[in-house]
């Protein structure tokens, strides 16, 4: 038999108990980390369990949303189950973009239940340098 200390945890579990698992049209949210490397955003999200079939990524216009569901696993008719922490359900976030992110170069990579999105930076949006060009000849104005 399992124990558990982490009070936290169990007001975790509790909430789940009273919502329910997540829905597609009330979907949980789901963990992620976003940061900037080089000239492109990288958002990455846990999705532990869940295969790469059950995820979905949209966008429309400037925003990005990542929607996954994680099925319960098939299991034999004389288990009984113990302690089921694990949430199922329909997971979800939304994101939206700058105007600066170019979309239409998102990467998508799944492996080990993380995926990582990579957004370029648009080159419009990419520091350059302006030269300051002098006249050609000085005209002086006399009165």
């Amino acid at each position: 038999m399992l124990m558990r200390t982490d009070p936290f945890r169990e007001l975790d579990r509790l909430s789940l108990q009273l919502t329910g698992p997540g829905t597609w049209t009330r979907p949980s949210t789901m963990a992620m980390d976003a940061y900037r490397e080089g000239d492109a955003y990288v958002v990455v999200f846990d999705l532990p369990g869940v295969s790469a079939d059950a995820i979905d990524i949209d966008v429309e216009r400037n925003m990005l949303t990542v929607r996954a569901e994680r099925r319960p696993a098939a299991r034999a008719d004389d288990v009984k189950m113990e302690l089921s922490e694990r949430p199922l359900g329909v997971f979800s976030r939304q994101i939206m973009l700058a105007d600066t992110l170019d979309t239409e170069g998102i990467e998508a990579d799944y492996e080990a239940g993380v995926l990582t999105l990579r957004i370029p930076v648009a080159e419009r949006a990419k520091p350059r340098k302006i030269t300051v060009g002098g006249a050609a000849a000085k005209k002086e104005i006399s009165g």
